[in-house]
């Protein structure tokens, strides 16, 4: 199986990374090219495009010109620890040893609007550009149009050693709406997290986030292959009572 979680907008590069091999992001040369495109673009345009501050649109333009085509440990970290929003702190990657480190570079696809897809341990340089910004580049008016197909070929690609190939989505729908399904070809397997309060059910973002980067911690501890071992993660009071619609009492 594969999973797809979306990124963060969070970033740590502050805290050192363990001693972890990494590898290069397979999408460097589209990443350049997004690039080439913001670099035109003056702070207040950042600020305006992506509904920034005008401290944040600076701090991304200076980001955009310090981009560089060369990945290395000192201007880039895996992505999987340099990400720190409500998902990441349910995976916690930090505390997981270099076996499952290994298992999740194996089975763990990062949806990004700059670098099209992340493996945990590829390098990536500090970045804004979410998936749904209407970016006009040579290849259409959004971000969506540049991808086009690219991100479901690559998984293609990569479920293509399985005999059942399946795509766990835990990713947002701004995230997975850049996957053509028209050109997906594994199966997809959604999981809903909702919280339980006098017998009504719903989505609370903050909790289902968190939970997205549980359920990855799940599949690693327990190296799951199907969507049926899904079924039994029971992390922070969730229960699965049908199909991967998980529950637990509302908290607070």
């Amino acid at each position: 199986m594969l999973f797809l979680i979306s990124p963060a907008k969070a970033l740590d590069y502050e805290t050192p990374s363990p001693a972890v091999a990494h590898t290069q992001p397979l999408f460097a040369q589209q990443a350049a090219e997004l690039i080439a495109v913001l670099r035109e673009k003056s702070p207040q345009q950042v600020a305006e495009l992506m509904s920034l501050s005008d401290a944040l649109s600076g701090l991304n333009v200076a980001r955009y010109q310090a981009w560089s085509p060369r990945f290395t440990a000192s201007n880039s970290k895996p992505a999987v620890l340099a990400f720190d929003g409500d998902v990441y702190g349910g995976l916690d990657a930090k505390s997981l040893s270099l076996a499952d480190l290994d298992w999740l570079q194996q089975h763990l696809c990062i949806l990004s609007g700059l670098y099209g897809v992340l493996r945990p341990l590829d390098l990536m340089q500090p970045y804004r550009l979410e998936m749904g910004t209407r970016l006009p580049t040579a290849r259409g008016t959004n971000l969506y149009q540049f991808w086009g197909s690219e991100i479901a070929d690559y998984l293609n690609q990569r479920a293509s050693a399985d005999k059942s190939p399946v795509v766990v989505n835990l990713a947002s729908e701004e995230y997975f709406k850049a996957v053509d399904r028209k050109a997906l070809k594994p199966r997809v397997v959604s999981c809903v997290f909702e919280e339980s309060k006098g017998g009504q059910h719903k989505v609370v973002s903050f909790f289902a986030k968190r939970a997205r980067g549980l359920m990855v911690r799940f599949a690693v501890q327990h190296q799951a292959s199907t969507p049926a071992q899904l079924q039994a993660f029971a992390e922070e009071g969730y229960r699965c009572p049908d199909r991967l619609v998980f529950r637990r009492q509302a908290q607070g």
